[in-house]
């Protein structure tokens, strides 16, 4: 699956994930809205959860994050082609944002993303560029894997109520 990121360039480049991952030749940045390839946006701001069904529905099989700071994140940021997705609850292991629910790292959605279409190895190879990496799939991993396991959003939309509840 390719990994592509709209980068804003607004956050402090040694704790920013998305250019570590550019420079590993693990995704691929792009300035603008323009030049960034359509395909699965994750967008906070969408109306409908990621799920493996997405990842049935797309050709060619496309990630895209926007790498920007959470205090700029609106949802005008996010005007990217493809169907646009929210990740369901995850909670972050970043040492900037550790325990809290949905202030992933760009890393930290695309590997949550591939988690949710299966692609685990390869989020575990975008995590491992990270001394915290392997500590995002140990918080999530039942979540993760349940998600996983839904036929659709709706499915992904019940497994996250549950987490919610829980908190």
């Amino acid at each position: 699956m390719e990994l592509h990121v709209r980068y804003e360039g607004d956050d402090d480049p040694d704790k920013c994930t998305a250019r570590k991952l550019a420079r590993f030749d693990l995704a691929t940045l792009h300035r603008s809205a323009r030049e960034t390839p359509p395909g699965v946006v994750l967008n906070p701001h969408a109306e409908q959860a990621l799920s493996p069904a997405d990842r049935r529905d797309i050709t060619p099989e496309r990630l895209v994050a926007l790498d920007c700071s959470w205090e700029t994140a609106e949802a005008e940021q996010f005007s990217l082609g493809g169907p646009h997705r929210a990740l369901p609850f995850l909670v972050a292991a970043n040492p900037v944002n550790y325990g809290t629910p949905f202030q992933l790292t760009t890393v930290e959605a695309l590997a949550g993303a591939l988690c949710v279409f299966g692609e685990r190895s390869h989020a575990e190879e975008l995590l491992a560029k990270f001394r915290w990496g392997h500590t995002f799939l140990e918080l999530n991993d039942e979540p993760l894997r349940r998600y996983a396991d839904c036929a659709d959003s709706g499915d992904v939309i019940a497994v996250q109520e549950e987490y919610l509840a829980a908190e």
